[in-house]
């Protein structure tokens, strides 16, 4: 199996219903020498492709986020050049996954990969897409990424507080709650 094989797969997909989405992933989860083929498509492709990819890598990022750690220096260097909002949202919640494991007690190799630098690459397009025209979602993965990410960097928190005390009043009702709970963690701290 090749690039071209799990592009055609990609194409495939008719629709984002989960059953479509999960064939495709449990395809890559049970060949993980496709997974390196994933993370360039989301990258190399301004098209269709590229959303399903990156929908795809949410899926199996959940199942194996440890396979991702091999790969951070090309997924977080080009994180910001995705940007379509059906490409941004997975690749958010890729990051959330990231911070998650980087910030937990438990051992992963994500958190042994992470360098400083990259965890600074996050947080720059985190706060970028927290400032631009993205849907609830995306601002939602990327909150809690950023309380996260910003537990040991203070002036993270005070950014995130002030991006969100200033948006929450014009947001919709999912920006609000997710919101109030994020300035409630940071308050909390």
């Amino acid at each position: 199996m090749n690039k071209d094989f799990l592009i055609s797969q990609l194409n495939n997909i008719e629709n984002a219903k989960r059953v479509n989405r999960m064939r495709v992933a449990n395809l890559v989860l049970e060949n993980p020498e496709l997974f390196p083929f994933l993370l360039q498509i989301i990258f190399e492709f301004k098209t269709k492709t590229a959303i399903k990819a990156a929908w795809i890598l949410e899926l199996v990022c959940a199942e194996k986020l440890d396979w991702l750690a091999p790969h951070l220096k090309y997924f977080i260097d080009d994180i910001y050049k995705a940007t379509h909002d059906s490409c941004v949202r997975p690749i958010s919640k890729i990051c959330n996954f990231i911070a998650v494991a980087y910030t937990s007690k438990k051992d992963s190799l994500i958190k042994d990969s992470l360098t400083k630098n990259q965890v600074d690459l996050i947080i720059e397009t985190g706060f970028d897409w927290m400032i631009s025209n993205h849907k609830v979602a995306t601002k939602a993965y990327t909150m809690n990424a950023l309380f996260l990410l910003g537990k040991n960097l203070e002036w993270v928190h005070q950014e995130l507080q002030l991006i969100i005390q200033k948006n929450i009043v014009d947001e919709s009702p999912a920006y609000k709650a997710r919101g109030r709970i994020t300035l409630d963690l940071i308050n909390k701290k």
